[in-house]
């Protein structure tokens, strides 16, 4: 693989091609990816899978590293390690950490950073303004800046233009470069799937930067790309689809709560209610985390405020928020219930943390509900042990994960079940009381109560009302 980038640009000024199909066709048009994690490697891989020269550009200097040697990082994204395999080769693929040499050489760059949130929930931009910033002085005329990140709707209008122009002494959006977006819609596990089925959305601050935009993308991915009026709508878009999730999820996780209660199974209230033509289901689970669904929520909810300065708008998204932000809590006060059913001393108690990442089949732990739950575990004097396929071996929250499921439940009085791994389905509730386990805590709804109680557990799942 190359360490650097792929030369000049050739005098391209792709902004003002009349033929950029037959470029396209011949591979001469020179992509830059900035950041090159979770989303961006697959969609630099992705563009030099299509023939186009693609340069990826990181200051992770140990990832970049890693990629030079031919060490793919993303192994829970089937597909990509062969598409990895296929280019890094080639003259089609090459990463570096210099971005004067990455983003002056090319005709599209495309923006695939983080946009986490901080503590109190505000949306942080800090990548994408240093990147916005350096554009400034790095960006060729000609070349057009294409924004895959999540971010509000406004920011783009707001502050991209006025961060990339500057003083405008040299750069100034649709006159000598183009400014759009594109924003990602893929889930983490399922990208290659995602990027060849789910339509793409793109605008730009001109019309003739968005066709621009539309003839890249419709090069590479075989999706119906859909043109929205303006960058604001598009952003808007990404944020209504992942916040519709998180409230519905919120919903569900309000009906658990209240069915425990009253003795109903919220799954099987769900598999009934999903057989009627409108009602879409969404599942109860210890809370929602990773880097989109709590982060978009927030977006929207940061946007409002700073519209009205109070929370007088999106109101229903805070509360939302609370009920999923809760439900660590919930999950902890189960277990206790289900120890002192079983008689056993909550201060002498052990738990096997089943799961770490924030979902299914993914090495990711950012925004983990595990998080939560083990820290308050951990304040209350509880002995912890853990199991995740994915970090196997590594010490994740403090804990260091054992090897395997039955080493984790070794010893231990209670096992919670966090995360529906592919690898933790085939979890046994007579393996688990053979291990000396005498409660489980089922949040994802992994077994069947009556087999767990049949084999000997106490059992207590998140909106299990039949056995709680």
């Amino acid at each position: 693989m190359s360490n650097d980038t792929h030369g000049d640009r050739g005098g391209k000024l792709i902004l003002y091609e009349h033929n950029v199909d037959e470029l396209l066709q011949a591979g001469l048009v020179q992509v830059c990816v900035v950041g090159i994690g979770r989303i961006g490697l697959p969609t630099a891989l992705s563009f030099a899978r299509a023939g186009l020269r693609v340069t990826g550009l990181d200051v992770n200097e140990s990832l970049v590293s890693d990629i030079r040697s031919g060490k793919f990082p993303l192994r829970d994204e089937p597909g990509y390690r062969d598409i990895f395999e296929s280019v890094c080769n080639t003259d089609k693929f090459a990463v570096t950490t210099d971005p004067l040499k990455a983003i002056s050489n090319s005709d599209v760059i495309i923006l695939s950073l983080p946009t986490p949130m901080d503590g109190a929930g505000v949306p942080e931009y800090t990548s994408l303004r240093s990147v916005a910033s350096q554009l400034n002085s790095v960006l060729a005329a000609g070349s057009i800046v294409v924004v895959e990140s999540t971010v509000e709707p406004n920011f783009v209008e707001s502050e991209m233009v006025s961060l990339i122009e500057g003083d405008r002494s040299r750069l100034r959006v649709s006159e000598n470069f183009g400014l759009g977006v594109c924003p990602e819609t893929a889930n983490p596990g399922e990208i290659l799937s995602n990027f060849e089925s789910l339509p793409r959305l793109v605008s730009a601050m001109d019309e003739r930067t968005a066709e621009m935009i539309s003839r890249v993308y419709r090069h590479v991915f075989p999706v119906e790309i859909i043109r929205m009026p303006n960058c604001r709508t598009a952003n808007a878009v990404k944020l209504t689809t992942n916040v519709f999730r998180d409230l519905n999820v919120a919903f569900v996780n309000e009906l658990a709560v209240l069915f425990e209660r009253l003795g109903i199974d919220v799954h099987t209230v769900l598999n009934a209610a999903k057989r009627k033509y409108n009602f879409e289901p969404h599942y109860p689970g210890s809370g929602v985390g990773g880097p989109c669904l709590p982060v978009n929520s927030y977006q929207m909810i940061n946007t409002a405020s700073q519209l009205t300065g109070d929370d007088s708008l999106l109101r229903l998204v805070r509360v939302g928020r609370r009920v999923n932000e809760a439900m660590p809590d919930h999950s902890v006060r189960l277990l206790y219930a289900g120890l002192q059913e079983a008689g056993t001393a909550k201060d002498v108690a052990s738990t096997a943390i089943m799961g770490v990442s924030y979902k299914p089949n993914v090495r990711d732990v950012q925004l983990a509900p595990s998080e939560r739950i083990i820290q308050i575990l951990r304040s209350k004097g509880m002995r912890l042990q853990a199991f995740d396929p994915y970090y196997a071996g590594d010490t994740v929250f403090g804990i260091r994960v054992a090897e395997s499921a039955a080493g984790a439940m070794r010893g231990c009085d209670a096992v919670m079940l966090v995360t529906a791994h592919r690898e933790l389905l085939a979890l046994d509730p007579g393996t688990m009381y053979e291990s000396g386990c005498r409660v489980v805590v089922d949040c994802v709804g992994m077994l069947d109560p009556k087999s767990a109680t049949d084999a000997g557990l106490v059992y207590k799942g998140i909106g299990r009302g039949t056995a709680c």
